[in-house]
């Protein structure tokens, strides 16, 4: 495992069992988002670094019982908090990284990831790995429950021109990676970028 990775997991391992407490009205957000994203009854769907697994109850509402769910994170103490939480009902959980997904090529719908793309060591390889398991047409929500400028400043930080989630720089990361964008929002209250898998 690479250091990059075990840096992640010590992270989010060390915040895994009060992270729902920390944010607890972000509920509505991820709801939002993945009614943008849009998926429909029957799709296959992933949460790519799920996290505890907030995203889980709307995707599984939006796709309904005969639709498939996946949650796939690195750090395992965020899956048991996912456990704990009784989101696993919602989704099969996957102790993971995205960067290489046991999932066949071209057999997803949809992809939602949360807060995943600043975390990403290689953020391109870990795009078009997206991007292989997506069938073509099929969608892409980058999505954080406020926006760049709000997290910047709750992480005691500036924003810079080298932000990946910057309009300039996301486009054609997600673009160099299989996706086109589609949309981009960045406000006080979310960020949300969504793409569509190029054939």
């Amino acid at each position: 495992m690479s250091d990059d990775h075990t840096h992640v997991q010590e992270f989010f391992g060390a915040r895994a069992a009060d992270w729902d407490s920390r944010f607890p009205d972000d509920g509505p957000a991820y709801a939002a988002a993945v009614a943008a994203l849009g998926p429909r009854e029957g799709d296959h769907v992933l949460d790519a670094g799920c996290g505890t697994g907030r995203a889980l109850p709307a995707l599984r509402a939006a796709v309904g019982p005969s639709g498939l769910v996946v949650g796939a994170d690195l750090t395992p103490a965020m899956l048991q908090a996912a456990v704990r939480a009784g989101r696993d009902r919602d989704g099969r959980l996957l102790l993971t990284d995205v960067a290489a997904l046991p999932l066949r090529s071209r057999t997803l719908d949809a992809v939602f990831a949360a807060g995943l793309v600043a975390h990403l060591p290689d953020p391109a390889g870990s795009l078009r790995e997206l991007a292989r398991v997506v069938r073509p047409g099929g969608v892409l929500a980058l999505f954080h429950p406020i926006g760049r400028a709000a997290l910047a400043a709750r992480q005691g930080r500036r924003i810079t021109p080298t932000d990946l989630r910057a309009e300039p720089n996301l486009r054609p990361l997600l673009a160099g990676s299989g996706w086109r964008m589609t949309s981009y929002v960045d406000e006080e209250d979310r960020f949300l970028a969504l793409a569509v898998r190029e054939d």
